[in-house]
């Protein structure tokens, strides 16, 4: 149950619950003013009819030793009290009123049905006010709850979008300073101070990337000079890694940054796939690609091989061969045999300077992620039920023509 239904529920018994209790207060009010109203009345006459008959007038419809006397009424009388009594045992209310007079008692009888009948008539005015009542708060309780559920909503949708790395949501301010207004003020408030941190990180990233980016050539030609032996080879790839290391947290902000736009082109995909795989190196003859359906998309190759080339990559780095490779249509897999992506990838997506494995900084799937963003591609990571992990690039939405399907 949603937040505007509980809101519209709770205003809607609430207000049933003040007519029911408003409808009970006003019955019973009503109800007692008609019958001392009516006891009043009868007791004036039983009053006037008693001093008659004390000076031997009797009236008409005054009941002398009446012999049919309700029995509270004929107990009251015998204490010599004058009383009057609402008798509801026959099929129509009766009022009696009698007093004794010497030895005899002087009774009157009066109907109380239009009493009644004014009673119920007041009922099914309260009934039908109290309904309508009811419903016009309910109504009122709705619209005010959908105001506010929808502001509660809107809130939640840019604190997601935020989440999912949309910096530049905001929630449109409102007037007021109640406590939706003060929600937006506070959401707006946190993107922004977040949106200046990750700036700040990034430009702290890409200046220090920057910074050494000539050192680090300048070590990596210094490297390549020194005599061969063991201890050159170590230390030219050390440097390498270095170099490869620079460029990945160079490309992480260019991505960040979003300066660069893909240069489209017409590509069979297969192709694609197969100069990414000779790309990884030494790996290569682990892998294997496989075709199911050929197609042509136009997109900017660079970017898809960079992706494909760190999935395969990534797959012999935290993985375990063999490693396969499968064009089908628009989509490539690249699936592993190995433990499986980290749970905490597969919920929230690839992070940077955190590696699932613990070895590495993470920079190798932010990367993919980053440049399948700036395709319109979209790139998922899944752990099939037989084992392994699969990561999928859809080019889907760029696939321009097929061609017969293949093997190697």
């Amino acid at each position: 149950m949603g937040l505007r239904t509980k809101i519209g529920v709770a205003i809607t018994a609430t207000a049933a619950l003040v007519a029911v209790l408003m409808g009970l207060l006003v019955h019973a009010r009503t109800a007692e003013g008609q019958l001392s109203t009516a006891v009043d009345a009868l007791d004036q006459r039983l009053r006037s009819a008693a001093e008659d008959h004390a000076a031997g007038l009797d009236r008409p419809r005054v009941m002398i030793n009446p012999a049919r006397l309700p029995e509270p009424l004929r107990k009251a009388v015998a204490k010599g009290r004058r009383a009057t009594y609402l008798d509801r045992s026959g099929p129509e209310p009766e009022l009696w009123a009698a007093t004794p007079v010497g030895t005899d008692v002087v009774a009157l009888k009066h109907s109380y049905r239009r009493q009644v009948r004014a009673m119920e008539d007041l009922d099914e005015v309260l009934w039908l006010a109290g309904g309508v009542g009811t419903a016009f708060a309910g109504l009122v309780g709705v619209a005010l709850a959908t105001v506010v559920g929808r502001r509660l909503t809107a809130a939640a949708r840019t604190t997601e979008r935020i989440a999912e790395g949309d910096l530049s949501a905001r929630l449109a301010p409102r007037g007021g300073k109640d406590e939706v207004a003060r929600l937006t003020h506070a959401v707006n408030t946190m993107a922004d101070a977040l949106a200046a941190r990750l700036q700040a990180e990034r430009e702290v990233t890409a200046n220090i990337a920057h910074e050494l980016r000539t050192p680090v050539a300048g070590l990596v030609a210094a490297a390549d000079l020194l005599p061969p032996g063991r201890p050159a080879e170590l230390v030219r790839d050390r440097s390498h890694r270095v170099r490869a290391l620079m460029e990945d947290v160079l490309e992480v902000a260019r991505l960040d940054a979003d300066t660069e736009r893909p240069e489209t082109d017409l590509r069979s995909l297969a192709e694609l796939a197969r100069r990414a795989v000779r790309a990884v190196g030494p790996a290569t003859p682990a892998v294997t690609v496989t075709v199911l359906r050929e197609c042509l998309v136009e997109t900017d190759p660079r970017r898809v091989e960079r992706v494909l080339v760190n999935l395969v990559t990534n797959a012999f780095r935290h993985g375990a061969a063999p490693v396969t490779v499968e064009v089908d249509g628009g989509l490539v897999r690249v699936r592993d045999s190995g433990p499986g992506f980290p749970t905490g990838l597969l919920t929230g997506g690839p992070q940077r300077f955190r590696s699932g494995s613990g070895s590495g900084l993470g920079l190798g799937l932010t990367i993919a992620a980053g440049q399948a963003r700036v395709l319109g591609a979209r790139l998922t990571f899944t752990n099939p039920p037989e084992g392994g992990a699969e990561a999928t690039l859809d080019l889907s939405d760029a696939v321009r023509d097929r061609e017969p399907s293949d093997t190697a």
